[in-house]
């Protein structure tokens, strides 16, 4: 019995490896060369961008939430120390959120303006 099982394991293993070897190979035969499209840096350029448009977007709608969170609990603290703490710690810490996601948005724009200046576009 067990020299059967041991005979069923190893097909499976050579069933394994086999199919492997065909996920592995056969995009390689398969596939068709792909050649590299012309050199167009303006589309990438824009690409990223855009995506840091929507990026510093979102944060600055995140820090917008936190300002009305911690405005709202500095408000509703009725002279609690420990809230008001908290409330000027969200604040603080909001604002230097966005004060780092309007410097990097800036730094993004000055470095892609120096590298379409120096590599054109």
């Amino acid at each position: 019995m067990g020299k059967r099982r041991d005979l069923k394991m190893g097909k499976y293993k050579n069933l394994a490896f086999v199919a492997l070897f065909v996920a592995i190979g056969a995009p390689l035969i398969i596939a068709h060369p792909a050649f590299a499209a012309s050199g167009d840096v303006s589309q990438v350029e824009n690409f990223i961008r855009s995506i840091i448009k929507v990026v510093a977007g979102l944060a600055g709608l995140v820090a917008t939430g936190f300002f009305v969170v911690g405005g709202f609990t500095y408000i509703t603290s009725s002279g609690n120390p420990e809230h008001l703490d908290k409330a000027k710690r969200t604040l603080t810490w909001s604002a230097i959120g966005l004060a780092i996601v309007i410097a990097a948005f800036v730094i993004s724009n000055i470095v892609t303006t120096l590298a379409t200046q120096a590599f054109g576009s």
